[in-house]
């Protein structure tokens, strides 16, 4: 699934798995554009999909969570299909679009929104028909599984993907922040992200969430 498109600007590749549902993802992926700016990093964007990570336990999830995953299968069906026809390109600002409205806008992953979305992007509004349809099912599972196959099932979205010193790919959940940080800041949460993710045998560093995600 991932593209080859940083192997000419000679920054480095970061693929980037998300969902659109998700608004701690959405806080990551603006911190990753930040990180475009301070650091020479490129990132490739990929869908993952939160209702494909938890059809398997749905019945075992409160009633409210299982009504927004049937909901989540919509815009990630999107956002394949508008890759299928429209080429990788389009992955990312189509993301920012549909994260704008979903979140910044408070609009939900509404028709309207998926709508308002690709016209925002010069799609073609009749993408979203594929809200409903499961044409590219298969490729949405083929690219969930591409990044959940690096960190294991026991996580959710994003996932964060970055070239290892012995050119393997070092790969990890999140991070988890708020709001997104920019300049200096966004520099030093990669660098040390990047430190920590590269030891050999780290897991995690955790701790309670006292406030939500605040979108700017």
């Amino acid at each position: 699934m991932s593209d080859n498109s940083t192997a000419t600007t000679g920054k480095t590749p970061v693929d980037f798995w998300f969902d659109p549902l998700c608004p701690w993802a959405w806080m990551t992926s603006r911190w990753m554009l930040e990180v475009e700016k301070v650091r020479d990093v490129e990132v490739r964007w990929h869908v993952m999909s939160l209702s494909v990570l938890n059809e398997d336990r749905i019945d075992e999830l409160p009633e409210e969570y299982r009504e927004l995953l049937e909901k989540g299968w919509g815009p990630v069906r999107v956002v394949v299909a508008a890759q299928q026809k429209h080429g990788d390109e389009i992955v990312g600002p189509l993301y920012t679009a549909l994260g704008t409205r979903f979140h910044n806008q408070d609009e939900g992953p509404t028709r309207e929104a998926i709508e308002g979305a690709l016209q925002d992007v010069g799609l073609p509004v009749e993408l979203a028909d594929f809200v409903d349809s499961d044409a590219y099912d298969t490729e949405l599972r083929a690219s969930h599984k591409e990044g959940i196959d690096k960190v294991g099932q026991d996580v959710g979205t994003p996932v964060i993907a970055v070239p290892g010193a012995d050119g393997e790919q070092i790969a990890f959940f999140g991070p988890v922040v708020t709001p997104a940080p920019k300049g200096e800041d966004a520099a030093k949460l990669w660098d040390g992200t990047l430190l920590v993710a590269s030891i050999p045998g780290f897991y995690e560093i955790k701790r309670t969430r006292t406030q939500g995600p605040i979108f700017d």
